[in-house]
């Protein structure tokens, strides 16, 4: 698994997620520019995306939906607040309704993702900036924590995949 650790920082209202991935920084980087590739990853397995909307610019808008076995849908929203390709982007993420556009009443957490060149590959860091203790707590709670690091456990056959030529399923 990619994940090299969690770690939940209730004093600085903070979830960081550490992976490393045996591909290059622009590879890494392509899991997140490409809607397609970004739903083969983004939700835990089980739960795949749907991008119905991917505006990779700042101030653009991702919508989508993750679908669960049971056919149950849960809707969420991006707004891109920073792009600097290949080592960083920034964007706020929340709950969406069934029209794909912000609840009135969620208040967003703002995520930062950076991508450093390693020895063996890329380390991905994604930072989530909660707006309270009890936000953080709550969406944890919900499983936020082993949901963002179960998504990310996919991207690796996602990498595989494309550097050998195939699908991964």
């Amino acid at each position: 698994m990619p994940v090299t650790s969690t770690h939940r920082d209730e004093a600085a209202l903070t979830l960081t997620v550490v992976s490393e991935f045996p591909a290059p920084v622009d590879r890494v980087w392509q899991v997140w520019q490409d809607p397609r590739q970004l739903e083969r990853w983004w939700g835990p397995p089980g739960w795949p995306a749907t991008v119905d909307r991917h505006e990779f610019t700042v101030g653009g808008a991702v919508r989508y939906h993750m679908t669960g076995p049971d056919g149950e849908k849960s809707y969420g929203w991006w707004t891109f607040t920073a792009i600097d390709p290949p080592t960083r982007l920034a964007f706020d993420d929340g709950f969406a309704g069934q029209d794909g556009e912000p609840l009135p009443t969620d208040t967003p957490t703002h995520a930062v993702v950076t991508l450093e060149q390693i020895d063996t590959g890329t380390r991905m860091t994604l930072v989530s900036h909660f707006a309270s203790a009890e936000q953080l707590e709550q969406l944890v709670a919900m499983g936020m924590e082993e949901g963002l690091a179960a998504g990310i456990g996919q991207i690796d056959d996602l990498l595989t995949a494309a550097a050998d030529g195939t699908t991964a399923g």
